[in-house]
């Protein structure tokens, strides 16, 4: 597979400010992110950001670096920045992989762009993975997602989707073992030229009410195949307990590997 990485990574985070530098297990956590992608054979990435403070760590630990505007509002907006100051073909495979995943498994990276490969139908691919625990479902942190008989988005959100009108107790349980809700995993990958016509899109109501920029394709008709992830990743950062508990994962991966 032929396809390009992009990471955006911005210091500012209300969380967690200057989260891409914090160091986990002795490096930045932006840089865990950048070894998951270089560990794939061939695979060119790029890391676009706003903040020289990252630019100079990122070229310090030997990564590509593209400078963007400081008024992008998502993730997305700064990929199809970075397609245009580099002049990236219309049809290359680009993934967007957040810059505070660094137990994003690189199966998975591959798999999202080979999803879009295949699917020539499709605007954007994307993965999910079910949930079978009722805290999980409820939590509005975790953004579910439900599709079509062929795998289609149908609709993301952070409520418990689908509803379920009859919750008692033994229902529930049936339900959830059936992997029915599915958790959906924010790594994406499209097409140059479908970015560059994102960002052109005006926003979907939607939009501000879930803070999910993906429900901007679905109003204006784009299709987002969805693929049940073949490894699950470990968790993001986006707090403070969260940067202790991934250090935690990956000092027992050091660990293991030493033995």
């Amino acid at each position: 597979m032929d396809f390009l990485v992009v990471i955006p990574a911005r210091y500012q985070s209300t969380r967690l400010p200057g989260k891409p530098l914090r160091l986990l297990a002795g490096k930045p956590l932006l840089q865990h992110v950048y070894e998951c992608v270089s560990s794939i054979p061939n695979i060119r990435s790029i890391i676009a950001t706003d903040d020289e403070r990252i630019a100079r760590v990122a070229r310090e630990f030997g990564a590509d670096v593209c400078m963007t505007s400081a008024h992008h509002e998502s993730g997305t907006q700064r990929v199809g920045e970075v397609i245009q100051q580099r002049n990236i073909p219309a049809q290359t495979i680009v993934v967007n992989l957040q810059g505070d995943e660094p137990l994003m498994p690189a199966a998975c990276i591959q798999q999202v762009a080979a999803v879009l490969i295949t699917d020539p139908t499709a605007d954007i691919a994307t993965l999910s993975a079910p949930l079978y625990d009722i805290d999980s479902v409820t939590n509005a942190n975790v953004v579910k997602v439900v599709c079509d008989q062929k795998g289609y988005a149908l609709y993301f959100s952070r409520a418990v989707i689908p509803h379920m009108r009859e919750a008692a107790p033994a229902r529930c349980a049936a339900v959830l073992a059936q992997g029915i809700y599915q958790r959906h995993i924010g790594l994406y990958a499209y097409r140059a030229g479908y970015v560059q016509k994102y960002t052109g899109l005006p926003p979907s109501p939607y939009e501000p009410l879930e803070y999910l920029e993906q429900l901007r394709v679905l109003w204006h008709g784009g299709r987002i195949r969805v693929a049940t992830s073949v490894q699950l990743p470990g968790p993001g950062v986006d707090t403070e307990q969260e940067l202790r508990q991934v250090e935690s994962i990956l000092q027992a991966r050091n660990t293991i590997s030493r033995v």
